[in-house]
C-alpha cells in the first residue's frame, strides 16, 4: 500500500468561523489571522494505492464556480488536484474510488467538472466509484439553513445522473485496510476515514478534527451542526487516537500535516507533529 498527500490549494476563512466560541486572543496565538481576520488552511485530499485500487479521498473545491464564488476563498499555494496527482504519477483516469467524507464544497467540488464545450457537467473521474454516506446523502437533498449554502446543485446532482454514486450506510471495511466509520457532530454521516498499511493506522481527519489547533476538546467549528455530539465523538476519538497511536492527516492544517497524540494531564495533545513522507 502507498500513500501520497495531495497538495491542492490553500484557502482563507473567518477566524472565529473556525474556532467558534474560542476567543481570538487564545485562536489567534495558535493560528495567526490576517487584518480581516482571516486565516490561511490548508486544502488536502490523500491517495491510496493498495495495488488493486487507486482510491483519492476528497477532491476539494474544483474549478467550475464563478469569480465571484472563489472571490470569498482567496485560493493560494498548492499544485491543484490534476498537478497535485501528476506530481504523483497518476491521473484522473487512474482513480478507481473517490471516497467523499462529506458533500460541503470544499471536499466534493473537484470531483465534477464542466463538459468540453461547457454546455453542461461531467466526472472528473470517469473511472471512479463515488462513495457517500446514505445519511449525509439524505442530510444535504433536505439542507438546513446553516449548510445550505455549502450543498450545490451542480456538485452533487451530476454523480446521482452518472449512475457512479454508492452509498455507505454504516461503518464498513470498504476494501481490505480501508474502514470508513461515520461521524455525526460536524454534519450528519460524515466518513471519516482509517487506513491500515499494515505496519500503522492513518486517520483522515476531514472536519472532524481539521487541524492540531482543534485537538482540545471545546476548540471547534462554528460551522458544526451538534456540537455537543461533536464533543463528544471528539473526546472518543482522541481516547482511541492516544491509546492506539494513531497518526491524524489533517486535511486543513496550513502548518502541520500529519500528528501523533498522547493523553496528558490537560487531556489529549499533541505528541509530535510530522509530515506523511
Amino acid at each position: 500500500m502507498k500513500l501520497y498527500p495531495i497538495h491542492i490549494t490553500n484557502f482563507k476563512i473567518d477566524g472565529g468561523s473556525m474556532f467558534g466560541v474560542v476567543p481570538k486572543f487564545l485562536w489567534n496565538k495558535k493560528y495567526p489571522a490576517d487584518e480581516n481576520n482571516l486565516c490561511n488552511w490548508a486544502l488536502r485530499s490523500l491517495l491510496i494505492d493498495t495495488g488493486d485500487r487507486v482510491i483519492l479521498i476528497d477532491n476539494g473545491y474544483g474549478d467550475k464556480q464563478d469569480e465571484k464564488f472563489f472571490s470569498h476563498v482567496y485560493l493560494n499555494g498548492g499544485n491543484g488536484l490534476e498537478g497535485a496527482l501528476k506530481k504523483n504519477g497518476y491521473s484522473f483516469d487512474d482513480v478507481t474510488d473517490i471516497i467523499l467524507t462529506h458533500l460541503h464544497a470544499d471536499h466534493c467540488g473537484g470531483g465534477v467538472k464542466y463538459n468540453s464545450d461547457k454546455s453542461g457537467f461531467e466526472l472528473t473521474f470517469k473511472n471512479a466509484n463515488y462513495w457517500v454516506s446514505k445519511p449525509h446523502w439524505e442530510w444535504a437533498m433536505k439542507p438546513n439553513k446553516q449548510e445550505g449554502a455549502a450543498f450545490l446543485e451542480e456538485n452533487l446532482k451530476p454523480m446521482f445522473d452518472s449512475g457512479q454514486l454508492k452509498f455507505v450506510e454504516q461503518d464498513i471495511e470498504l476494501y481490505p485496510g480501508i474502514n470508513l466509520r461515520l461521524y455525526n457532530g460536524h454534519t450528519v454521516g460524515q466518513i471519516i476515514p482509517f487506513i491500515n498499511t499494515g505496519k500503522e493506522t492513518i486517520v483522515f481527519m476531514a472536519d472532524l478534527i481539521p487541524s492540531t489547533a482543534h485537538i482540545p476538546l471545546v476548540w471547534n467549528m462554528a460551522y458544526d451542526v451538534y456540537p455537543m455530539k461533536m464533543l463528544q465523538e471528539k473526546e472518543d476519538f482522541l481516547n482511541e487516537a492516544a491509546d492506539k497511536n494513531y497518526t491524524l492527516f489533517f486535511q486543513h492544517d496550513l502548518y502541520n500535516e500529519c500528528a501523533k497524540v498522547h493523553k496528558t494531564e490537560k487531556g489529549v495533545r499533541v505528541k509530535k507533529s510530522f509530515t506523511l513522507n
